[in-house]
């Protein structure tokens, strides 16, 4: 394994100044970590899902991972969030042990979300639709080890299409070498059709896996697409509140074709945003950025939501025609 060496983001991205824009203390039920949230528009305000992790900050430690759930805030402009009184999803049974990291997508007037679940028996992701934020109806669940599903927000050759990352860790031979995959749907319960998309070796800020982040957003050139990028540096040490944490998480984005998403038109070549400042560098996880969502504004304005540290979630903005160049041109 070669080590990847120093990353920088890319020079048209903006950190947004209120950064970060969620931290633990907005959140009026006491978690010690907010982050990985997904966030769209929906009925004309931005809504965001975020997850929860419980434990005490101060002290560093974390309570066992059943207290993990989904929060909810409503906001008019973006940046500055109304949190709700209580988790709003989380799926309670014998078998599933907690429901994490969730993703918004709106489609044909009906919010969809992804999560994912660690169940006894590996880890699963899921779909289900919510109209109000309070009653949520699970259409699918996967089959294990699969997370980090995304979806696209219109039909595409009349059928539903979602990114995934499945863990094939034993046909890997026993580790990570994770990759980003394609599925198609019918109808958000039977998937198939599932080609490999694109593969961690295909990616040079990485060195361990790869997988989707935020949901596609359309353009006229293609589906303006972020993933997550993970390298390994075993000199990294302790690097956060874990016994050690040597991987670092970057964001990179890609453009896939409009009629066909199974065809990546364009990618850079360089991490779209790198781990730099405090919050990025210094939490549970130091250095991960994990983008979550993305919002194309009507000026053209990309609003790009991402947990910091494992422990805060940001927000940084791009032109779109500046996304879509970068991922044309390579970097």
């Amino acid at each position: 394994m070669s080590i990847i060496g120093s990353l920088q983001s890319s020079p048209i991205i903006t950190r947004h100044p209120s950064n970060p824009i969620l931290t633990a203390a907005d959140v009026p039920y006491n978690p010690a970590l907010v982050f990985n949230a997904g966030v769209t528009k929906y009925e004309g305000r931005y809504v965001m899902l975020f997850r929860n992790d419980y434990g005490n900050a101060q002290e560093q430690t974390l309570l066992p991972s059943s207290t993990t759930n989904i929060g909810l805030a409503f906001s008019n402009d973006g940046i500055h969030w109304d949190v709700q009184h209580k988790p709003c999803f989380g799926i309670e049974s014998e078998e599933i042990i907690r429901t994490y990291d969730p993703r918004l997508t709106v489609i044909d007037g009906r919010c969809y979300l992804c999560f994912a679940v660690d169940t006894k028996h590996g880890v699963r992701g899921g779909v289900a639709v919510t109209d109000d934020f309070v009653s949520f109806e699970v259409l699918s669940m996967s089959a294990p080890d699969n997370r980090n599903m995304v979806l696209f927000p219109e039909k595409i050759g009349g059928k539903y299409v979602r990114l995934e990352r499945p863990f094939p860790v034993y046909g890997k031979a026993g580790k990570d070498s994770f990759d980003i995959w394609i599925s198609d749907s019918p109808d958000l319960k039977y998937w198939g059709s599932t080609e490999l998309l694109l593969g961690l070796e295909k990616v040079p800020f990485a060195n361990d896996k790869i997988g989707p982040g935020a949901p596609p957003v359309k353009t006229s050139k293609g589906w303006l697409t972020t993933f997550h990028s993970v390298d390994i540096d075993p000199s990294r040490g302790k690097n956060g509140w874990e016994p050690f944490w040597k991987k670092r998480y970057c964001a990179g984005i890609m453009l896939l074709d409009l009629n066909d998403p199974y065809q990546i038109v364009g990618m850079s070549s360089e991490p779209l945003l790198a781990p730099e400042t405090v919050y990025e560098r210094e939490g549970f996880r130091n250095d991960v950025i994990f983008p979550g969502g993305m919002i194309l504004e009507d000026d053209g304005e990309v609003k790009i939501y991402y947990g910091g540290a494992d422990t805060v979630e940001c927000l940084a903005t791009a032109h779109v025609d500046d996304l879509v160049n970068l991922c044309l041109n390579g970097k």
